[in-house]
């Protein structure tokens, strides 16, 4: 009864819309990931999520932002 009434008022899909060319990078930082794994206490790695136009920038984004395993500003580089 509630898709039928949808439909009649001209509703089409229930999925969302595609974003077009906005995606989402992960941010990970450099100096955390050149600490050798082979340290027992190691903090691990700071990582952000965020998104890019891919149109307009097309290389890797880096970014200055705050590692709180190191409490310092750091820069992260996007990963795969």
């Amino acid at each position: 009864m509630f898709v039928i009434s949808l439909r009649t008022c001209g509703a089409t899909s229930f999925m969302a819309k595609n974003k077009g060319v906005r995606i989402v990078v992960t941010l990970e930082c450099t100096e955390c990931r050149s600490v050798p794994a082979s340290e027992k206490r190691s903090p691990g790695v700071s990582r952000y999520t965020t998104e890019k136009n891919r149109r307009n920038t097309t290389e890797r984004l880096e970014l200055m932002k705050f590692c709180p395993q190191l409490n310092k500003m750091t820069l992260h580089k996007e990963i795969k």
